[in-house]
C-alpha cells in the first residue's frame, strides 16, 4: 500500500494566512520532499454548496482564486494532483454507501459539526447536505485511500468520523479502504491561528483575514489594526504575549534571520518576548516587525499569483487535466467497493451463472 496524502480547502474566496500556515505550506514541502507516492490537491465546492445552495456564482467564481493561490504558494501539478470535488461523481456515490454506516447521533456529536452549526446559525434549520457534510469528507478521503491527511487541529473529530466509517465498512464488506492519520502543522502556535481582531480563529466571514494575495499596503493596514494587549496602555509598560495575536503571527511565521535583517537588536522572538514582557517595547514596532515579516514571505506568492493570472484558460486546462487523473482513481476504488457490498452486477460473472443454472433447474 502506497502512502499517499489528500487534502483541499472549501472555495469560499481567496485563502489566507491561516490556510497557508495550517496546511498549505506544509503541502508545498510534503511535494517538494517526493517522500509519498500521490498527493491529492482539491477544491471542495461540493461541501461548500452545503451553505452555500442559494450562491453557485460565488463557488464558481473561486474556484480560480483558490487554483491561483494553490500554484502561487507552490504547488506543483507534475507533483500533485489538483482537482475539483464535483467532477468526481464517484465521491457522491460513496458518500451514501457510508451513509448506511454511521447513525445521525454520531454525525451530531461531531464537535466541529456543532461550532459550524453554531456559526452559521442553522440551529432551527440544517441543510441535510451540511449536516451530512462528514460524511462526504469520509468518502473524498476513502475514495483515494489516503493514508495522511495535512490539516488542523479542528478537523481531528472528522479524521476519527472518517476513521471509524472505514473499520465499519471494513468490518461489514471487506478490507477495501484505508483508515487515515492527521498530520497536524509542526508550530503548535500555528495550527489555529486567530484572528486579526484576536478572535479566535482567522474567518472570511468575520473579517478578520490576511489573505495571500493582499498587496503590501493591504498587510500593513490589517497589522496595524492588529488586537495586542490591551493593558499595553504605555511603552513602558509591561507586556503580555499570550492572547497577543501580534505575537502568535510572530510565533507562526518569524525566524531568526528576519530579526537580523528588521531588528539586529534582538537575536530571536524570545529576545524580544523576553523585552516586551519586561516593559519598554511599544505594539507599533512589533507591528512594523510582522508586517516586514509578512511580506518578504508573501512577495514571492504575489509575483507567482501575477505570473499565473496572465494564461487564466491554462489554469482550467491544469484543473481539468487533474480532474481526469483524481476520477480515474476513484473509480478504481469504486470498483473494489462495489465489489465488496456484492453490488457489481454486472461484472459478476459467478453470480449470473449461478442464476442461469438456479432458473435451468425448474
Amino acid at each position: 500500500m502506497g502512502k499517499i496524502i489528500l487534502t483541499g480547502d472549501r472555495p469560499t474566496g481567496k485563502l489566507h494566512l491561516g490556510h497557508y500556515i495550517g496546511s498549505l505550506r506544509r503541502r508545498v514541502e510534503l511535494q517538494n520532499q517526493g517522500d509519498y507516492d500521490k498527493m491529492f490537491v482539491f477544491m471542495a465546492d461540493v461541501q461548500a454548496l452545503t451553505d452555500n445552495a442559494d450562491n453557485p456564482e460565488k463557488i464558481r467564481q473561486n474556484i480560480i482564486e483558490v487554483a491561483l493561490d494553490y500554484l502561487s504558494a507552490g504547488l506543483d501539478p507534475e507533483k500533485c494532483t489538483l482537482y475539483i470535488q464535483s467532477q468526481i461523481p464517484e465521491l457522491a456515490e460513496l458518500t451514501t454507501y457510508l451513509m448506511n454506516l454511521v447513525s445521525v447521533s454520531r454525525v451530531q456529536r461531531n464537535p466541529t459539526v456543532k461550532t459550524e452549526i453554531k456559526m452559521r446559525n442553522f440551529e432551527a434549520n440544517i441543510p441535510m447536505g451540511f449536516f451530512a457534510y462528514p460524511v462526504s469528507q469520509a468518502a473524498d478521503i476513502a475514495a483515494f485511500k489516503a493514508t495522511t491527511v495535512p490539516a488542523g487541529e479542528d478537523q481531528e473529530p472528522m479524521l476519527e468520523l472518517t476513521r471509524e466509517l472505514v473499520r465499519r465498512f471494513n468490518q461489514i464488506y471487506a478490507p477495501v479502504l484505508v483508515e487515515p492519520n492527521i498530520m497536524l502543522p509542526e508550530n503548535a502556535t500555528a495550527r489555529r491561528l486567530p484572528g486579526t481582531d484576536g478572535k479566535e480563529k482567522m474567518s472570511k466571514s468575520l473579517g478578520n483575514c490576511i489573505y495571500l494575495s493582499d498587496d503590501a499596503d493591504t498587510v500593513w493596514k490589517k497589522v496595524k489594526t492588529m488586537y495586542t494587549d490591551p493593558t499595553h496602555l504605555n511603552v513602558s509598560d509591561p507586556g503580555h504575549v499570550e492572547g497577543n495575536a501580534v505575537f502568535t503571527y510572530l510565533d507562526a511565521f518569524s525566524v531568526d534571520e528576519d530579526f537580523a535583517e528588521f531588528w539586529p537588536e534582538f537575536s530571536n522572538l524570545d529576545e524580544l518576548k523576553a523585552a516586551y514582557t519586561a516593559g519598554g517595547i511599544g505594539d507599533m514596532k512589533c507591528k512594523k516587525l510582522l508586517n516586514s515579516v509578512l511580506n518578504k514571505m508573501l512577495e514571492p506568492i504575489r509575483v507567482r499569483r501575477h505570473e499565473f493570472e496572465q494564461d487564466i484558460p491554462e489554469i482550467y486546462n491544469i484543473l481539468k487535466k487533474g480532474s481526469a487523473t483524481a476520477r480515474e482513481a476513484a473509480a478504481q476504488t469504486m470498483d473494489e467497493v462495489r465489489a465488496a457490498m456484492q453490488i457489481n452486477y454486472f461484472e459478476d460473472a459467478e453470480l449470473i451463472q449461478s442464476q442461469a443454472e438456479k432458473f435451468r433447474q425448474k
